[in-house]
């Protein structure tokens, strides 16, 4: 299930604003938009419809959601100037659907470490689809354009869609949390801090890493979304590691992954060919690769059973709304600045989230693990 979800979400979120930009002659403001539609309406639905709905409701909308899925990225094919924006929204409240339940339906493990390792195996599972998804991407643009890549990734939206109906949903429960009872849960706000440390720079390279490389090295489509392959490549072994390895204390990673991101970041405007650029994008995948799952961690050790399908959608909502604004203030800056510029910018908010973390929640043993000192005492 995760791995169709994200093969196909990532494609779509990857794929829209070059397709608009090359096939539709958009602006970059207006390939921007594309996918910035695609992820209002996933945080319209992980923030209003997902957390209010019990557990029986939701998974019929989870199955319903995922046909959806299917519908869109045929109609992508037949797309317009116009039609493009409503098909984005539409196959983004179908992801906002899908995204929260699958990592709830994860975290459902009763033995608090099994569980951990299984939020870590699933985000390999994710891992592996970023890898599958950019590959075949890659290979299916050296005979075919943007717009027939969505008819091709098709099949792969039928296959969650029919694995859609085995999913396992948490046993109704009158108690759910929902809303304002969830708001000062220290699990929700140290994921969104952490989350915030990649994602802010990552949602700016889903949508124009490929235009960068096409602009910047002068290379084809093919070579331009290559890099994406050895970027999620990376990613997946950095989350093998963590599925074999469970971190306890997950304070040095949250140290060490954000730095890793702005040393990269800061190499943008000096990357002297296409080449550095790849190895900067594989030094990326690291950070990509532990961030997410340890994000999950934060949440499984923060909240309850009754409050998780809550967090996690806020959780995703946030996320998905990081995915919504930075291409915009981006494309906003490229005119200006230049791309080289506008990437190293980013690391901005990763130094102030990681400053927050230390600042207001670096005791919390509960989240970040018992450091091996106090253990001793």
């Amino acid at each position: 299930m995760a791995i169709s979800m994200r093969s196909t979400n990532d494609m779509v979120v990857t794929t829209a604003s070059p397709f608009a930009r090359y096939l539709l002659h958009f602006s970059y403001i207006l390939s921007a938009l594309v996918t910035a539609i695609v992820y209002l309406g996933t945080v319209l639905a992980t923030a209003f419809l997902n957390p209010l709905m019990n557990s029986k409701l939701r998974r019929k909308v989870f199955i319903f959601a995922n046909l959806i899925i299917i519908i869109m990225l045929i109609l992508y094919y037949l797309s317009s100037n116009i039609s493009v924006f409503i098909i984005s929204f539409l196959i983004g409240v179908a992801y906002g659907i899908i995204l929260p339940n699958i990592v709830t339906s994860a975290s459902l493990y009763p033995n608090k470490t099994d569980g951990e390792r299984l939020l870590a195996i699933y985000s390999v599972g994710l891992s592996f689809s970023l890898v599958f998804g950019p590959s075949l991407e890659t290979y299916l643009l050296t005979f075919i354009d943007y717009r027939t890549v969505f008819l091709f990734f098709a099949p792969i939206g039928i296959i969650g869609f029919v694995v859609s109906f085995f999913m396992e949903f948490p046993e109704y429960n009158k108690k759910e949390a929902h809303g304002s009872s969830i708001k000062h849960n220290s699990g929700l706000w140290i994921s969104i801090l952490t989350i915030t440390t990649y994602n802010v720079p990552f949602a700016a390279l889903s949508v124009f890493l490929a235009i960068f490389a096409e602009t910047r090295f002068h290379v084809s489509s093919y070579m331009a979304y290559l890099p994406f392959v050895f970027f999620f490549a990376v990613s997946l072994f950095m989350r093998i590691y963590l599925s074999i390895r469970p971190i306890k204390n997950i304070r040095y990673p949250l140290i060490i992954a954000p730095a890793i991101t702005i040393i990269a970041l800061i190499t943008f405007p000096f990357l002297p060919d296409y080449s550095a650029f790849v190895g900067v994008m594989m030094l990326l995948g690291i950070p990509h690769g532990s961030i997410f799952p340890l994000s999950t961690i934060e949440i499984s050790r923060g909240t309850t059973v009754e409050e998780r399908n809550a967090v996690n959608s806020y959780f995703y909502s946030y996320n998905m709304g990081l995915f919504m604004v930075i291409p915009l203030i981006f494309a906003a800056l490229i005119p200006h600045i230049g791309f080289e510029k506008s990437f190293a910018i980013l690391i901005i908010p990763v130094i102030i989230s990681v400053l927050a973390i230390i600042k207001k929640y670096w005791k919390d043993d509960k989240i970040f693990g018992i450091q091996k000192n106090l253990q001793k005492t």
